[in-house]
């Protein structure tokens, strides 16, 4: 069906959904009253009040008394705990716009801990990479990322803030095929917070995550920051 044979709440109520995804209509503030869409629309209100109705029902908007209709804090459903995808891919499957902001991409010589988890002497050389990651043009994740310079060294040639590590990794025959994750929950430092717009403190999620190739090889380590007011991980388990 195009969008001309659509009926017409469910035009507007796309178009509103579209809004609030880029931010036009940020988290917590008040959409135009109903008087005010219908002119905006060409329609009547009953027709702009079903497409409220609508984005309230799938809890994108919320009715308040007194106040108007807002724009709710919805939580977004990570499922990197049992997949192995880029940031941008599931964004992008959930319908949300994802950005990434290039903070630092160097080569530095691997600490205890990094050598550890990628299996590296002490001080061999690693690319650092830390990207502060966004969904609708919100903050979401920082992720520090280190993969071991001699296995690709060409990895320094590449823009991180527009190309997947994950698919450039495959482009070298070094593709994860396996992660090995660590979850803890941390109050944010004054240097989380401020990146992630939230409050020194506030609770996030901090995975520690060793990625390997299909040899069972160590390619990546990796720490992401999670905030934790806007995010919620699926976990599936079977037997």
């Amino acid at each position: 069906m195009t969008e001309k044979e659509l009926p017409k709440y469910q035009i507007i109520a796309n178009d509103l959904l579209a809004k609030i995804q880029t931010g036009f209509y940020p988290q917590n503030s008040i959409i135009p009253p109903e008087i005010e869409l219908a002119q905006k629309y060409q329609v009547s209100r009953p027709t702009v009040r079903q497409a409220i109705s609508q984005l309230v029902h799938q809890g994108y908007l919320e009715r308040k008394r007194k106040r108007g209709t807002l724009v709710k804090k919805v939580k977004i459903e990570q499922e990197f705990t049992h997949l192995i995808e880029s940031y941008s891919e599931e964004m992008s499957a959930k319908g949300i716009y994802p950005k990434t902001n290039l903070l630092y991409f160097k080569e530095e010589k691997a600490n205890s801990e990094v050598s550890k988890n990628l299996q590296l002497p002490l001080n061999e050389p690693v690319f650092k990479l830390v990207r502060l990651r966004y969904a609708n043009n919100q903050p979401t994740v920082i992720v520090t990322t280190y993969v071991p310079k001699r296995r690709v060294p060409e990895l320094i040639n590449y823009d991180f803030a527009q190309v997947s590590l994950y698919s450039t990794l495959e482009k070298y025959h070094l593709k994860v095929t396996r992660v090995i994750r660590k979850l803890e929950v941390l109050a944010a430092s004054e240097t989380t917070a401020n990146l992630l717009n939230i409050a020194v403190n506030e609770p996030i999620f901090y995975f520690h995550t060793q990625g390997l190739t299909a040899d069972e090889q160590p390619i990546e380590y990796s720490i992401a920051e999670y905030r934790g007011d806007i995010n919620s991980f699926v976990i599936d388990v079977r037997r």
